[in-house]
């Protein structure tokens, strides 16, 4: 059996990290595109500066547009070039760090979060979009980035709700790692270069990413609400520190070599609903992670669990709770079309899954959810 496992080459996380930032270009030269948004620029510019002066080293300003499209790569591959730039960084959110994983190829890349609200940062993968912000494919290089800086005094200066999210996208991790393992699918540590032309990577998920996946669940378990409490505060506390790595690096090696399951598939299905569009992405997928549990028919005591969580937290356990106060079954027929289509990821579970299957714990996971908000769940 061929297994795969992809990880970054090195990951550092500490506080006031970006300090440092100018010893990691240092290893590839003097000169560094840095794509950023400009606000986040300006949050740590201070630390900029100081990186700056102390390694000799300079950052080529990209004038970044905001969005990950084939038109903003290109531009900003010419940038690289003419300015001769020896390694590019990604500061900030997804866009920016999946632009800079495009611009890179793979090579001398080096990713800056500057909030810990999805399992991104390390992976090998990007979303490309059009100009206009529509999906547009994914893409897949030969490894992941050089160097993921974790600034953990950053993260925690910016609104708990983004931790909270990532959290949620984190809770996913260990049950879609799980369903990998029940049923050998291949993972994306498997794929190949390039953007996906419905290609399948050729390996299974490995002990170790399922050991990682594992261990970011019990994290947040234990470190969960003593995280969000620190953040609230904007101070970093030992458990703050834990819930930063289970959401970058735990889950982002536990997703990427482990597996996805039925709980990202739903969320890209919960995107058709309009008022989930201003819920955050870890926050719709641990939705769907209750959906998940549902239609595995997993123990009562675990949903119960899952449930505790989230509520302990703020995540959400039902429709309401992600923009959708109201919903009709042709709705949710629609939702699951989306979520059963052929290449998504419901299909790792390790039985098959009908429309009507996915419909059916939809449905039941947001009753269940609203009744354990109402109390009513003994």
């Amino acid at each position: 059996m061929r297994k795969a496992f992809i990880c970054p080459t090195k990951y550092v996380q500490g506080e006031d990290e970006i300090k440092n930032l100018g010893y990691f270009v240092k290893t590839f030269g003097d000169t560094a595109l840095l794509i950023a948004h400009p606000d986040d620029v300006e949050r740590v510019k201070d630390k900029l500066d100081a990186t700056t002066e102390k390694y000799g080293v300079s950052f080529v300003t990209s004038e970044f547009n905001g969005e990950c499209s084939r038109r903003e790569v290109e531009r900003l591959q010419k940038v690289a070039e003419e300015k001769k730039c020896k390694c590019t960084i990604g500061l900030g959110g997804g866009k920016a760090i999946d632009t800079a994983k495009c611009v890179a190829e793979g090579e001398a890349l080096i990713i800056v979060p500057t909030i810990a609200a999805t399992d991104a940062p390390t992976s090998h993968s990007a979303v490309l979009y059009t100009p206009e912000g529509v999906f547009d494919d994914y893409a897949y290089f030969k490894q992941s980035p050089s160097v993921v800086l974790i600034d953990t005094t950053v993260i925690a200066n910016a609104p708990t709700r983004f931790l909270v999210s990532g959290m949620g996208d984190a809770l996913s991790t260990y049950f879609e790692a799980r369903a990998n393992v029940r049923s050998f699918t291949k993972v994306n540590a498997g794929l190949p270069c390039g953007v996906r032309e419905g290609k399948c990577g050729e390996a299974k998920g490995t002990k170790a990413a399922f050991a990682l996946a594992s261990l970011c669940y019990e994290t947040l378990l234990e470190d969960g609400v003593k995280a969000k409490i620190a953040c609230d505060e904007n101070v970093v506390t030992a458990a703050m520190e834990n819930i930063i790595e289970a959401n970058i690096l735990l889950s982002g090696l536990g997703f990427e070599s482990g597996g996805l399951g039925a709980a990202h598939a739903i969320h890209d299905g919960f995107t058709i609903l309009e008022g989930t569009h201003k819920y955050m992405h870890g926050e719709k997928v641990a939705f769907g992670t209750l959906c998940q549990l549902v239609l595995e028919n997993a123990p009562s005591e675990e949903i119960t669990e899952v449930l505790d969580f989230c509520s302990s937290v703020g995540l959400p356990v039902c429709f309401e709770d992600i923009g959708v106060d109201s919903y009709t079954k042709e709705e949710i027929v629609k939702v699951a079309e989306k979520a059963c289509e052929a290449d998504e990821s419901i299909h790792a579970m390790p039985f098959p899954v009908t429309l009507d299957m996915c419909v059916s714990a939809i449905m039941a996971a947001d009753k269940l959810g609203r009744a354990y908000k109402e109390g009513k769940l003994s």
